[in-house]
């Protein structure tokens, strides 16, 4: 019988808060919530943005918060002033008479061009006469058309909490989020380890466009052209697989499988899908999936601009009739729009085979019944959308209608890939109109949660999830607030398109699923089917028991506590993340090998050599 893959723990921050505890997802429909159910995450949220409420919460306190977060104008102080961005232009200097001018003899070129007489002056100083036209890089600045981003809140960085030195914010960010989750495992990874061997354990995280400031990709191939050098660690730290590997050598200590399934705004399912098939097959216990994107720099602001795809100033100030841009509305999906809105965010979920969950007392959040890719075969335009999801989310929903029955898909819900662009609005909503159509449901509650975080691209599909848990907590589908009207060309026949947030019975139990939609650059489609904690749960008595869940019900209440306290400490501005750099280092001393197995040192079960894969036959 396949293991089902439970969701036990999830943590990240993207533009609407920490995702663990629900807090992210709470800042989002806080309008739904009461006062009192809004005070832990206000309370958090000024915490990680370095907010003194030592005397309490107050409305412009929280108006604050409110402001420092969700989709936002891009700020100096974290990112870059999008009305000065540096640039430098090219100019040749002409003059009959030549050019003279004196600099340290350490800044010339290694070989000067022959046209430079170079004279030596006093300390280091030299006088160039240059007798040719010079070619010179001039810098200055422009104004950005774009100037809205889902940033992470105002005044958190991410590289304060431990020894970052050099690590290009991508990571930093990586080392939080994924810190994050496994702190709200709610039980102890050296215990988990106890219960599995050290390669039952996979990691599949990484990003979709990699590491992209000056501590990566930026500065690998900029600091040459800036007279500044390439750094040791740039190269390395570049690569789009580095989160995989920062969770393994510094936060979990893991010998276990790993890598990540590149998949442009798909990447997440993409991994996700690789660590349930892990999961599913026995091969893992334990799987860590997610990404870490930091695309907030003028680079690839620009360059998804020149392509069209971004909502830019003028576009939003036209939609609006107005004289200045509101950048809190930028991401409008399904409505009169211009583009999608970039943003950061890192988002790791763990999850466990249902046995382990049930020994373990892990929390159950949920499950991953599968994870559907498919691409879209011949097209016009490598970034136009195909056919590919129509084949995604019909899957999703036919496993949903398998597992659910008839009655039961109908309570199901999409977060829809919802980027805000006009194509999106015309192609995604025709896939989830014929769909429901399809399978006979009505009025299907579709959400948007790129409205709020914007567009993170590779963490996009966990934003979604995470978004999807926050409805089994608190029992609201998040409404896209930042659109008044559905545009005309969008297909809502079996659609229910949310304005407003959409009350879901207590902790979310009409809804038994959800369907996770990403669609991709160059014809990445995935979607995922989400099953509820309630219908996970009784999906679990069903196959162990009602003996085996009472127990798992006793083990959880420590579980539960935990990660209460977790969520205390971390809520009032005292959280640690894990780095454990240089730690529990093993070399070949540390290595037993036999013909059976592998011991490690520092790992109390042996890795024994099993293999699922039967060739007898062919013997």
């Amino acid at each position: 019988m396949a293991k089902l893959p439970v969701i036990v723990s999830f943590g990240g921050m993207n533009a609407a808060g920490r995702s663990s505890s629900h807090h992210a997802y709470k800042r989002m429909v806080h309008e739904a919530l009461s006062e009192t159910a809004m005070i832990n995450t206000w309370t958090d949220l000024a915490n990680r943005m370095n907010i003194d409420i030592s005397q309490g919460l107050n409305v412009e306190t929280i108006e604050r918060i409110k402001q420092g977060t969700l989709i936002r104008r891009i700020e100096e102080n974290s990112h870059y002033n999008p009305d000065k961005v540096f640039y430098q232009r090219r100019a040749a200097l002409k003059n009959s008479k030549g050019f003279q001018f004196t600099a340290k003899k350490s800044e010339l070129p290694e070989n000067p061009p022959a046209t430079w007489n170079i004279t030596d002056i006093d300390n280091g100083q030299v006088s160039v006469q240059v007798s040719s036209d010079l070619d010179i890089l001039v810098p200055g600045s422009y104004k950005s058309t774009v100037s809205s981003a889902g940033l992470l809140p105002s005044g958190f960085n991410p590289g304060s909490l431990y020894h970052s030195k050099h690590h290009p914010r991508g990571l930093q960010m990586t080392v939080y989020g994924a810190s994050d989750a496994v702190n709200s495992l709610g039980i102890s990874w050296e215990t988990a380890l106890q219960h599995v061997r050290p390669d039952q354990i996979s990691v599949y995280a990484g990003s979709a466009i990699s590491q992209m400031d000056d501590s990566g990709l930026a500065g690998l191939y900029q600091n040459p052209m800036k007279g500044n050098r390439i750094s040791t660690k740039m190269m390395a730290l570049t690569l789009p697989e580095m989160p995989a590997d920062f969770i393994n050598s510094y936060i979990i200590n893991s010998v276990g499988t790993t890598g990540s399934n590149i998949g442009a705004c798909a990447t997440s399912l993409y991994n996700l899908r690789q660590g349930i098939n892990d999961i599913q097959s026995g091969r893992s216990r334990i799987v860590i999936v997610g990404a870490s994107e930091a695309p907030i720099v003028p680079e690839i602001i620009e360059g998804f601009a020149v392509m069209g795809a971004l909502a830019n100033d003028e576009q939003l100030r036209k939609l609006d009739n107005a004289a200045v841009v509101d950048n809190r509305r930028a991401c409008r999906p399904f409505s009169t729009n211009a583009g999608f809105t970039m943003a950061e965010s890192c988002q790791f979920m763990i999850l466990m085979d249902d046995e382990l969950a049930l020994e373990l007392g892990a929390n159950i959040h949920g499950a991953v019944a599968d994870v559907f890719v498919n691409a879209d075969a011949n097209k016009k335009s490598i970034s136009a959308p195909g056919i590919g999801n129509y084949i995604t989310i019909a899957k999703s929903a036919a496993l949903a209608r398998h597992l659910l029955g008839e009655k039961g898909v109908q309570r199901s819900f999409v977060q829809a890939h919802g980027t805000g662009t006009p194509q999106n609005r015309v192609t995604e909503s025709h896939i989830l109109n014929e769909v429901a159509q399809t399978f006979g449901i009505t009025n299907w509650p579709v959400a948007a949660i790129k409205s709020y975080v914007g567009h993170s691209l590779g963490p996009a599909g966990l934003d979604q999830i995470v978004a999807s848990l926050g409805v089994w907590n608190d029992g609201y589908i998040p409404g896209i607030k930042t659109i008044d009207q559905i545009a005309d060309d969008v297909h809502t026949s079996h659609l229910d398109i949310l304005m407003e947030h959409k009350a879901a019975g207590l902790k979310g139990e009409d809804m038994l699923a959800s369907i996770i939609n990403s669609k991709g650059f160059g014809g990445n489609n995935a979607s995922a089917l989400i099953l509820s904690p309630q219908q996970t749960q009784n999906m679990l008595q069903a196959k162990h028991g009602h003996q085996k869940m009472t127990s798992y019900h006793k083990l959880n209440e420590a579980v539960v506590e935990a990660v209460a306290a977790y969520d205390q400490v971390a809520m009032s501005g005292r959280e640690s993340v894990i780095y454990q750099f240089g730690q529990s280092v093993m070399d070949e001393k540390d290595v037993t090998l036999s013909a059976t197995s592998v011991q490690l040192t520092q790992f109390k079960n042996a890795i024994q050599f099993e293999f699922d894969t039967d060739y007898s036959e062919y013997l």
